[in-house]
């Protein structure tokens, strides 16, 4: 029992988070220091938690979709239009709730439709999201006419640059659903069916599986978590830029979720460890703005960090792996 609590303190994924914090740390000495001010948290690692909810939150609908073998590219997209959908309706004069209701059915909506691209019409989901992902644009240019629509609803920009119990409302928002989808996927079949599906699509479906409903599920789940993060941007910057919002954010999305341990060849997952991949790459962020370095930097960083993990997840690393273990296992005395 104890041995099995220690692997699990010795996560690569935490030692990780750690190792980049404590890097941090040493870099800019004030980097743990957490003062109180107006009744919430300020500090570096407060800013971490703040700034890396958006990603963490996609990453949490991109989990389901990466394991069942596929992937979003349009969630940086659905952010800019549920964004756009959310800042117009107040603008307009409709209620907050009413304008925040209808960003996530549209974020909804644009998951479904990429579900039915994939699951019903067969097509690859690279390219049944790369439609969403250009389209999407247009759309959110169409929706804002081509300007940055701003608003001064203290309803919804407490979603962005408000606080809960002193903690970031987009860092407890985040929290809260990832204990939700992670129950939903933990303590019910689905967790399972959605693994079976990423192993063998057309087995699962031989055993009974239901892959189309769970496809179009994963894809629905992804494009709600896109409409979050789009309103908590737009609610953060009061305003919706169809140009930037969520610009790019897709593929920190799908960096976190392969550094939370989920393959890119579908199966296993972990919806808590690719939050924490969302955090890696922030404190990592935060760290290359602290240390000097141009922001462009984190790019070239990012596309280091995309290859290592992706010659690490490759066939014939796993069967050198897989032969080492089995050389220590033969020499280990019994």
């Amino acid at each position: 029992m104890k041995r099995l609590q220690l692997e699990r303190l010795a996560n690569p994924q935490l030692l990780a988070l750690v190792a980049v914090l404590l890097i941090n740390w040493l870099l800019f000495p004030n980097f743990f220091r957490i003062t109180w001010q107006d009744g919430r948290l300020f500090g570096s690692v407060i800013d971490v938690l703040n700034r890396g909810a958006p990603v963490a939150i996609l990453a949490i609908g991109m989990t389901g979709v990466i394991a069942t073998k596929g992937v979003d590219l349009s969630v940086g997209a659905i952010m800019a239009v549920c964004g756009a959908v959310a800042a117009t309706m107040v603008v307009a004069g409709y209620p907050t709730p009413v304008a925040v209701i209808a960003a996530l059915s549209v974020g909804l909506v644009c998951g479904l439709w990429n579900g039915f691209l994939v699951a019903v019409l067969d097509i690859q989901p690279i390219i049944a999201t790369l439609v969403l992902m250009v389209a999407g644009r247009g759309i959110a240019q169409l929706i804002t006419e081509g300007y940055i629509v701003t608003f001064n609803d203290p309803a919804l920009i407490f979603i962005g640059t408000g606080s809960f119990l002193g903690f970031p409302m987009a860092a407890v928002i985040a929290l809260v659903l990832m204990v939700l989808v992670t129950l939903l996927v933990r303590r019910t079949a689905i967790g399972l069916f959605i693994q079976a599906i990423g192993v063998n699509r057309a087995a699962a479906s031989l055993a009974g599986i239901h892959s189309r409903m769970l496809l179009m599920l994963v894809y629905a789940l992804s494009g709600f978590c896109a409409a979050i993060a789009g309103v908590i941007v737009a609610a953060d910057i009061r305003g919706a830029d169809a140009n930037n919002s969520g610009l790019w954010l897709e593929l920190d999305a799908i960096l976190a979720v392969v550094i939370g341990g989920t393959s890119l060849l579908g199966g296993k997952f972990s919806i808590p460890l690719a939050v924490v991949g969302a955090l890696i790459i922030q404190a990592m962020n935060t760290g290359i703005l602290v240390s000097g370095f141009r922001p462009e930097f984190n790019l070239i960083v990012k596309a280091g960090m995309i290859i290592l993990i992706l010659m690490l997840q490759s066939p014939l690393v796993g069967t050198v792996m897989g032969f080492f273990k089995r050389d220590t296992r033969q020499a280990t005395p019994k």
